[in-house]
C-alpha cells in the first residue's frame, strides 16, 4: 500500500466542548477497537524506525503497533511494558507530537502515525480486561540489594520499577499521603483519571515495590541515614515543587494562587467533588492565568469547571511562542478559556479587604531572540491598562524544594538549586542518584521517566561494581 492510500490519521473522541467545561470527566473517550486497528495499519514498519529514537523510556513502538494491527491486543500490552512502567499514563500525557511522533517518516508528507493514542488505548483495553491480563516482564532472581527510591512521581515510579525488575529489594518513599507525585496533585481529572493512576501504582505493588507515604526527605528520613542504615543506593526523584512567583505588588492579597496550591486543592485534595467531599476551592467570576504553559492551560480549564464565568490566559509572548502543548491550547480555546497575549502585568491591585479586584498590566512586542530561541519580550512604554478579575493564578514555573538538598551534605548543586547529575543520574554524594525536574527542572513527564529508568540501570551497575571491588 502506497503512503497515499494508506487511512487518515484517526481522530480522538473527545466530549463535546460546551458539555465538559462543566464537568470533570475526562476529555478525551478513547479509540474504539477499529479505529485502533485502522490506526494501526497506517504504521509503515520502516526498516529503521525512527520513533523509536524519540522516545525518552525506548518503547517497542513498531512492534506494539504491529500487534494492534494484527488486533493481538494482549501482545501489544505485553511489549509494552517491556520498556513502559506506565503506559496508560503516558498514552495521556505524553507529549508525543514533538518525540516519537515528530520522527514518524508518514509525517514528511503527511501526519504521523497516533503512537500515543494507540498506547493509550492497548493499556485501557487491558485494564478493562482482567481475564485476559498479558503477563508483565519477569523479574529477575532476587539480588539481596535494598534500593531506597525518594518521589513517587515518574521518575521515582519508573525507577522503582526497573530496580524491581532486576531483582532488587525496594522501598519507595512519598511526602503526600498518596503516590503518584505531579500525576496525582498537577494534573487534572479531565486529563488525567485519578483511578487510571493508582491502577498502574498497583502494578509496581505487585512487582515487590514497599510504598511507604506520608515520608518527607528531609524530615521524616534522611538521605544519609538511608545509607546507613542498609540501602546500598538511592534515588532522588522529589520533583520541582517549590511555586515561582513574579515578584510584583499584591501577589500577597486574598484570591492569589499559586497554580501548584490551586491544583493540588482541586486535584489531590478533591475539590472539584465539592460539596460531596468537603474541600471547596475559593474561585471567582473573573480569573486571570499568569503563564503560557501546560499548567497555565490546565488551571485555566480547572476554574471554568468550578464556576469561573472568565478566564483568561495572560501572557507576555505570542501565541507561537505559548510552550503549552496544541491540543491543550486548542482545547482551551474550544471550551471558552480567553487569551490577552503581548500582556504582562505589573501589580495586582486589592479592595480595602484585602481582596483581588484588578489587574495592572502592561504591552508587549516580541524582540530578538533570548538564549532559548524564542524572541525576547519587550515592554510598551505608556501602554498601561487594567483588566477587572477576582482571581489570580501565578503559573510561570517551579523550582526545587530545598529541603532535601539541604539535608544532604556533599550534593553538588546549580544556580537554580537543582541537582547536579551526569545522563545516568550519578551525583557528587556516592550512592546518591538523581534524575526528573530535581535535576532538569520542570519538564515532562516522559523525560522524568526516561530519568528514572537510566538511574535504575545505573544503580544496578554502581551497587554490583562495588561488590566486585569488595570481593577482590
Amino acid at each position: 500500500m502506497s503512503l497515499k492510500q494508506r487511512a487518515d490519521r484517526q481522530a480522538m473522541p473527545c466530549q463535546d466542548a460546551q458539555v465538559r467545561r462543566h464537568n470533570f470527566d475526562e476529555v478525551a473517550l478513547g479509540y474504539t477497537e477499529e479505529q485502533a486497528v485502522t490506526e494501526a495499519t497506517r504504521c509503515i514498519q520502516c526498516k529503521n524506525p525512527r520513533c523509536k529514537a524519540g522516545c525518552p523510556v525506548e518503547v517497542l513502538i513498531p512492534e506494539f503497533i504491529q500487534a494492534v494491527a494484527e488486533r493481538n491486543f494482549a501482545e501489544a500490552a505485553r511489549l509494552l511494558k517491556e520498556r513502559n512502567a506506565l503506559p496508560a499514563i503516558c498514552g495521556r500525557v505524553c507529549p508525543q507530537e514533538t518525540q516519537c511522533e515528530e520522527k514518524c517518516i508518514l509525517g514528511i508528507k503527511g501526519e504521523p502515525v497516533a503512537i500515543g493514542r494507540l498506547e493509550r488505548f492497548v493499556a485501557d483495553w487491558e485494564m478493562a480486561q482482567p481475564e485476559v491480563k498479558s503477563e508483565a516482564p519477569a523479574a529477575a532472581p532476587k539480588t539481596g540489594y535494598k534500593m531506597a527510591v525518594i518521589g513517587a512521581g515518574p521518575a521515582g515510579l519508573t525507577c522503582a520499577a526497573d530496580l524491581a525488575k532486576l531483582g532488587h529489594d525496594v522501598t519507595l518513599f512519598e511526602a503526600l499521603h498518596v503516590a503518584g507525585g505531579v500525576l496525582m496533585y498537577g494534573i487534572p481529572e479531565f486529563r488525567l483519571p485519578k483511578a487510571i493512576v493508582a491502577k498502574e501504582i498497583g502494578l509496581l505493588q505487585e512487582l515487590g515495590v514497599d510504598i511507604q507515604v506520608n515520608m518527607v526527605a528531609g524530615k521524616t528520613i534522611l538521605v544519609r541515614e538511608l545509607l546507613q542504615k542498609g540501602y546500598d543506593a538511592v534515588f532522588l526523584g522529589t520533583g520541582a515543587g517549590l511555586p515561582r512567583f513574579m515578584g510584583i505588588p499584591g501577589e500577597n492579597l486574598c484570591g492569589v494562587f499559586s497554580a501548584n496550591e490551586f491544583l493540588t486543592r482541586t486535584n489531590l485534595m478533591c475539590g472539584y467533588q465539592f460539596p460531596r467531599l468537603n474541600t471547596p476551592v475559593s474561585v471567582g467570576r473573573r480569573v486571570a492565568i499568569l503563564g503560557a504553559g501546560n499548567v497555565a492551560m490546565d488551571a485555566a480549564r480547572t476554574a471554568l469547571r468550578l464556576g469561573a464565568e472568565e478566564v483568561t490566559i495572560v501572557y507576555r509572548r505570542s501565541a507561537k511562542e505559548m510552550p503549552a502543548r496544541a491540543e491543550e491550547i486548542e482545547h482551551a480555546h474550544e471550551e471558552g478559556v480567553k487569551f490577552q497575549l503581548l500582556t504582562n502585568p505589573v501589580e495586582i491591585v486589592g479592595d480595602e479587604n484585602g481582596w483581588v479586584q484588578s489587574m495592572t498590566c502592561l504591552r508587549y512586542e516580541l524582540g530578538e531572540p533570548d538564549a532559548s530561541g524564542r524572541r525576547s519580550p519587550v515592554p510598551i512604554p505608556g501602554s498601561e491598562f487594567t483588566i477587572d478579575v477576582d482571581t489570580v493564578i501565578v503559573a510561570i514555573g517551579t523550582d526545587p524544594n530545598p529541603l532535601v538538598t539541604k539535608t544532604t551534605p556533599g550534593l553538588d548543586l546549580n544556580r537554580r538549586g537543582n541537582i547536579v547529575a551526569d545522563d545516568d543520574g550519578c551525583t557528587s554524594v556516592p550512592g546518591v542518584f538523581a534524575g526528573g525536574d530535581i535535576v532538569t527542572g520542570a519538564a515532562t513527564v516522559i523525560l522524568a521517566m526516561g530519568a528514572g529508568k537510566k538511574a535504575a540501570q545505573a544503580m544496578d551497575a554502581y551497587v554490583r561494581n562495588k561488590a566486585a571491588a569488595t570481593a577482590q
